[in-house]
């Protein structure tokens, strides 16, 4: 509940964003208000009003005014200068929840569902989102916990609703480079006959996400309206949820795991099954790449977590099918947006025969296939490998590019990555005997991806595959000079393959 130290405060614009709703007060304000960093006030300004965290300065704002950052100045819609009437709040009640679950304890379905309130609605701070998820990355969650959980990210946000049933989604937990999967899997499934409007996000720490190179296509960000209409009238979308609101606490989240590399078990589960509730999703597939490098780098890993998706779809009344792939090397040979897409393309063309992403898309498919039961169990992977061998998806993809704003036409042969080149050369003849990920990724992100759309590389051998000294072993792109040294330089010092001759050891005596 408010107290009584209400004041009326000119409004000023801070040309910062904190990742949350956040505002500036001069420091004898909020002496006389008896508020300090980290305290709450409600600001209202006409018929908007946000909750937001207090930071005080002694010079940044004068007295009399109240300072908004970025996000809090968008929610409010206010003019320079227009009156904001200021309030303290108490401290919410989630910040005892968060202590509790530091303290290893199991939260209720209320204190999730208030937890989740808060922070979409700014109420904690992001150090207090920090430490929830601090805390659930020590201690994690029982499953009825994630229930509770993934229930409230969905109701917190938008949801489309569809007329068309049933809605099938195929989504990757990511973690491998070049997992350019989905439109050809989407495109296979859409020309089968399912519905799937695939929502993708854009990459966080790896070198490119789904979004990101479809953007180089045609047109990623629609509203839940017209992906509702795109999808019943195509078969699929592939857009960027980012877009929409759907579970936005989920973002809010993930905010918050970026700076330590958190990645919550319960989360993880929640994340996906939230956003995929949001959007109608009846029937799931989830990809779990694993192998050295990934998110889960052995079997027992992925087991376990495709033992929990299951069973959190079954509480939540969506079947659930997982696929555990390797994920130990990059799938196909391209990092970054313009040349993943490419490379996606030239498999849909039938120009490029690519076997690790190409037989990838067509299982993946194949599984989508069978969940609708257009194919007994091990049967789909035929069906979904006819429509592509037909350029029955190729076909289909172009209608999605077209249906979303793009150009149906474009071929692979159009998307140029970016025009600063260098070709990393091996030191030696023998096989690839293992691969990086970590280096590779970074070496694309050094390179500029996936900021930058023609920034990446190629990886020309991969794991078994011999090569001879001086042969080409990865071709960097980059938009920019100095991007490409920065690339180039991290791979001298840090080796991204490892090549081994047919002798490991030589025993003499």
């Amino acid at each position: 509940m408010p107290n009584d130290g209400y004041r009326r405060l000119t409004a000023t614009k801070i040309n910062a964003c904190q990742g949350a709703l956040e505002v500036l007060l001069n420091a004898d304000d909020a002496r006389e208000m008896a508020l300090g960093s980290l305290d709450r006030v409600e600001v209202r300004a006409g018929d908007h009003s946000a909750i937001a965290i207090v930071n005080t300065t002694e010079t940044m704002v004068g007295r009399g005014e109240i300072g908004l950052f970025c996000e809090t100045w968008d929610r409010l819609a206010v003019g320079e200068g227009a009156a904001a009437e200021v309030v303290p709040m108490s401290r919410p009640n989630s910040v005892e929840h968060i202590r509790k679950k530091i303290a290893g304890g199991l939260l209720t379905e209320s204190e999730i569902r208030e937890l989740v309130r808060d922070i979409v609605s700014g109420r904690l701070s992001n150090r207090e989102i920090t430490a929830y998820t601090v805390a659930i990355q020590i201690n994690d969650m029982t499953m009825e916990e994630i229930v509770h959980l993934t229930q409230a990210m969905v109701e917190t946000g938008e949801r489309i609703t569809f007329t068309r049933q049933p809605v099938y989604d195929v989504h990757s937990i990511g973690g491998v480079p070049g997992n350019k999967y989905a439109p050809i899997t989407v495109a296979i499934a859409a020309a089968a006959g399912l519905m799937v409007p695939k929502t993708s996000s854009r990459a966080i720490s790896s070198a490119c996400g789904t979004a990101d190179f479809m953007e180089m296509v045609t047109n990623v960000v629609h509203t839940g309206d017209a992906i509702r209409e795109i999808a019943e009238r195509v078969g699929g979308t592939l857009v960027w949820g980012g877009g929409l609101n759907l579970a936005p606490a989920d973002d809010i989240i993930i905010r918050a795991e970026r700076p330590l590399s958190l990645d919550p078990h319960c989360q993880v589960l929640a994340s996906v099954m939230a956003k995929k509730l949001a959007t109608g999703v009846q029937r799931l597939l989830i990809d779990i790449p694993m192998g050295r490098g990934t998110k889960v780098e052995d079997e027992e890993g992925a087991r376990r977590l495709a033992r929990d998706f299951i069973e959190l779809g079954r509480r939540l009344g969506v079947e659930v099918r997982c696929a555990i792939t390797y994920g130990g090397q990059p799938i196909g040979h391209a990092i970054g947006p313009a040349l993943e897409i490419r490379e996606a393309l030239g498999i849909l063309e039938g120009s490029l025969h690519i076997g690790s992403i190409r037989e990838k898309a067509i299982e993946l498919a194949g599984a989508l296939i069978e969940m609708d039961r257009l194919a007994p169990k091990g049967r789909g992977r035929i069906i979904a490998e006819e429509i592509l061998d037909r350029g029955k998806a190729l076909e289909k993809f172009r209608e999605i590019i077209e249906a979303q704003g793009g150009d149906g036409s474009i071929k692979s042969t159009d998307i140029e990555p970016g025009r600063f080149t260098r070709d990393i050369l091996s030191p030696r003849h023998g096989y690839v005997e293992g691969v990086h990920n970590h280096t590779l990724v970074r070496m694309a992100r050094l390179a500029g991806a996936p900021r930058d759309k023609g920034a990446g590389l190629v990886l020309h051998r991969k794991e078994g595959q011999s090569i001879d000294e001086g042969d080409t072993l990865i071709t960097v792109h980059a938009d920019a000079e100095w991007k490409l040294e920065a690339a180039v330089g991290h791979a001298t010092a840090n080796w991204p393959v490892r090549i081994e001759g047919m002798i490991l050891e030589e025993v003499i005596e």
